[in-house]
């Protein structure tokens, strides 16, 4: 039925499988439903964002009954993804983590609220907040991380990180979900951002593009865990494109400002402007180009 050479590569393929350290094959793995995890996310904007992605049908009845026709939902839906995820015999605490999760989300509201406000604050460029909840990437990401954290926070594996590469791919701004981010958090432009998993950042922080919370390349792997890998920045802190600070033991103090491009593995005083000096030009003569 099959020529030879489709043959022999099915089953150099077969073998591959069969001796994969990961499942590879068959109906048996249990996995959440990445699509299914994209639309609560979607859900949860309805929710907490109903002027603007809301169903307007929906939003003919009393405020209090929409949010109740949402949240019983999102409750439903992520009850059965988070029972995915978990190991089978643990699916049972499935319905008892969404429930805290849907509790938390008046929280993530009224934090999402304060971002929204230092994106507004600290942009000219932003013509209206309304602007910002239907354009803005960097608010995008944060609401993502917001929603991510509260799952991460209860040690729900897998959905956590699905909805931070969602982020990712859509915008260019990678925040592990478990990074601990004060209110007030503005990041503007956003490409190529990065929040490392153990990052604790205070209220009030501005991020620009291109910055780094990283950590310090671990030469043991997954054998130097755990431990704090990335920084702390403290409130009030601007950091600006292109920056990298890296390491569980940095810390940058309030109230600092971190100009562009720095590199840094030490910590910053309180009040203190860390500032690159600009290289300097070398102007030197062309020679003609022969005709």
């Amino acid at each position: 039925m099959y020529e030879e050479h489709i043959r022999a590569a099915a089953r150099s393929m077969a073998e591959n499988m069969q001796r994969s350290p990961v499942p590879m094959y068959g109906k048996g793995l249990r996995l959440p439903d990445k699509g299914a995890v994209i639309g609560l996310l979607k859900e949860i904007r309805r929710l907490v964002f109903p002027a603007y992605y809301g169903d307007p049908e929906l939003m003919t009845l009393p405020v209090e009954d929409y949010t109740a026709l949402l949240l019983e939902r999102i409750e439903g839906q992520l009850a059965r993804q988070i029972a995915l995820a978990l190991p089978e015999e643990q699916e049972q605490r499935a319905s008892v983590l969404a429930r805290e999760v849907v509790e938390a989300l008046p929280g993530v509201q009224r934090l999402l609220l304060t971002d929204l406000d230092a994106t507004f604050e600290s942009d000219p460029a932003a013509a209206s907040k309304e602007e910002i909840l239907f354009a803005y990437p960097g608010l995008f990401a944060i609401f993502v991380y917001r929603v991510a954290h509260e799952l991460y926070l209860r040690q729900i594996p897998m959905i956590p990180r699905i909805m931070s590469e969602y982020a990712h791919s859509r915008t260019g701004i990678d925040i592990h979900p478990g990074a601990q981010i004060g209110a007030h958090f503005f990041i503007d432009h956003g490409t190529g951002i990065v929040v490392g998993e153990t990052t604790v950042i205070g209220e009030n922080v501005k991020l620009y593009q291109g910055v780094t919370l990283g950590a310090l390349s671990p030469r043991k792997g997954h054998a130097s865990l755990p431990g704090k890998r990335h920084p702390t920045v403290g409130s009030d802190v601007t950091i600006y494109s292109g920056a990298s600070i890296l390491g569980g033991e940095t810390t940058i103090g309030d109230h600092a400002v971190v100009g562009g491009n720095a590199f840094l593995t030490d910590s910053v005083a309180e009040d203190t402007q860390v500032v690159i000096r600009t290289p300097e030009p070398i102007y030197r003569e062309r020679r003609h180009r022969e005709k």
